[in-house]
């Protein structure tokens, strides 16, 4: 009896468990993140799926498991969030934007994350803090304090594009504005987990010449910014139904 060839996805996290093992005393090595890295080009809509009628802006309240019949104004309609898979050690997951929808600034303390936009474009806006830390104190803003920052990535992403964010580098804080209705899947480890102190905090960039800051002959003010943390934005998002092949763990 021949054995049933595996699906793309149970590939996928089957590469994902070995990368991620919660036994491991260090974070994988960049071959090992580049495998999966490399692996995760070949994944597409289908594989998760996501079918044609998916990438349409009038979809109605996403794709998975709510009914086409359901019309809104794009203006309306929530970002899907879909949960592949969660564990300890990393979670799998897609978001689904219509147009012009946006996921806000955040980082992702301690957490290397990979993103496959699956459809569309998106534009990504990122940053990575200076080492060692400059912070100050605010007095032109509600701020107490804000942080510097530099820019690593301010561009336009479309499918397919696979990215990679580390917990130091790649933009670990960024934010998403999508072009086009898009999809993203997101493999991030090891997850969100605020008691390990891994807490979603969400940020407001300024200009660097909004507040002062000693002269460095060799930085540009453009490649710079001041973040400010602030209060958990309300995004209107909604979950959804993972329609993909199942995935035995």
């Amino acid at each position: 009896m021949t054995k049933k060839k595996s699906s793309s996805i149970q590939a996928l996290f089957d590469l994902c468990k070995q990368t991620f093992t919660p036994t491991a005393t260090h974070p994988p090595s960049s071959q090992a993140i580049q495998k999966l890295s490399s692996f995760l080009d070949t994944i597409g809509p289908a594989d998760v799926g996501l079918g044609e009628d998916s990438k349409e802006d009038e979809r109605g309240h996403g794709p998975f498991g709510i009914s086409s019949l359901i019309r809104v104004d794009r203006w309306a309609q929530p970002i899907t969030y879909v949960g592949v898979h969660e564990g300890e050690t990393f979670t799998m997951c897609i978001f689904c934007f219509p147009t012009s929808a946006v996921i806000p600034l955040h980082n992702h303390p301690g957490m290397t994350v990979l993103s496959k936009v699956l459809y569309g474009s998106l534009h990504v806006k990122a940053y990575d803090w200076v080492e060692p830390a400059r912070i100050q104190k605010s007095r032109e803003t509600n701020h107490s304090t804000v942080r510097l920052a530099k820019l690593a990535v301010d561009k336009v992403l479309t499918a397919p594009s696979t990215s990679i964010l580390y917990p130091r580098s790649g933009g670990n804080v960024h934010c998403f504005t999508a072009i086009t209705p898009c999809a993203v899947l997101d493999i991030l480890a090891p997850p969100y987990n605020e008691s390990a102190g891994r807490r979603c905090d969400y940020f407001h960039d300024y200009p660097r010449s909004t507040f002062s800051v000693e002269e460095d002959e060799n930085s540009n003010d453009e490649e710079y910014a001041w973040l400010a943390e602030i209060d958990a934005p309300d995004i209107y998002m909604r979950s959804g139904t993972y329609t993909g092949p199942h995935i035995e763990t």
